[in-house]
């Protein structure tokens, strides 16, 4: 059973780790994927290729989701590709960690623009086809950083924190349109970045939670195709944990 069927995915940040393995999912299915990319068009063509040798019908997109104009002209883009736009997912996210009193504005400024500005602009951009469509889903990537909070991370966690009262407010202004948000706030998913770091430091990580391992980015991706699709069309404003039990 194919879930997303022909519903039209614009995902920001797919090129590796959750956001590629969400475009991955989307494919699978039977959506129509659009994918951002800031830097390699070799890359990015690379993975159009990739993620469409089995048929699926995938473009990627040179933008920058946290500067406003270059939102709107990539949800244009996106429309005029593929005609509408049902589900938006505001993956695009970076970290810039240190102790608040070492942090600079530029870290600070930074991390809210790409993670917090973009799913605003986003947001923001595509409301038009999905309000001539009465339907859409938007899907917000928080952590559970951003609902517990962590040292070294003020910057962070504010941004993750942010959308998730930017999710709840978006589901009370847009369902009357049925159109959804939520927000999704994974935990230790293990991805490339986290296989940079000491093995020890993995193991107590893993060992803290009570499923004893790290997420993969497909236990998030799961969760984005059952939001993105219509099991789930009586669930809005909630920002669901994808950590093992790290919270309860």
């Amino acid at each position: 059973m194919k879930l997303l069927q022909d519903k039209v995915v614009l995902i920001t940040g797919a090129s590796r780790g959750i956001g590629k393995s969400i475009a991955e999912e989307c494919v699978k299915h039977g959506a129509k994927v659009a994918f951002t990319y800031l830097s390699s068009e070799e890359k990015a063509r690379a993975l159009e290729a990739e993620l469409a040798k089995d048929g699926g019908e995938v473009k990627g997109f040179k933008s920058d989701a946290a500067k406003f104009d270059e939102a709107q002209k990539l949800v244009d883009d996106v429309v005029a590709a593929f005609g509408t736009i049902d589900v938006l997912v505001n993956n695009a996210g970076i970290t810039r960690d240190t102790l608040l009193m070492r942090m600079t504005e530029e870290q600070w400024d930074e991390v809210i623009n790409t993670n917090l500005k973009s799913a605003f602009n986003l947001t923001k951009a595509v409301q038009r086809p999905m309000l001539k469509a009465k339907s859409g889903s938007i899907i917000n990537m928080s952590s559970v950083v951003g609902v517990s909070g962590n040292a070294g991370q003020a910057n962070y966690a504010a941004s993750k924190a942010g959308l998730i009262g930017f999710t709840k407010s978006v589901a009370q202004e847009l369902g009357s349109r049925n159109i959804r948000c939520n927000a999704i706030a994974p935990g230790f998913i293990e991805t490339e970045m986290t296989e940079v770091l000491d093995q020890k430091v993995v193991d107590e990580w893993r060992s803290s939670i009570p499923l004893r391992r790290g997420g993969k980015p497909e236990d998030v991706a799961n969760l984005v195709v059952f939001l993105g699709s219509d099991m789930s069309t009586y669930i809005t404003g909630q920002t669901i944990n994808v950590c093992g039990g790290m919270l309860m």
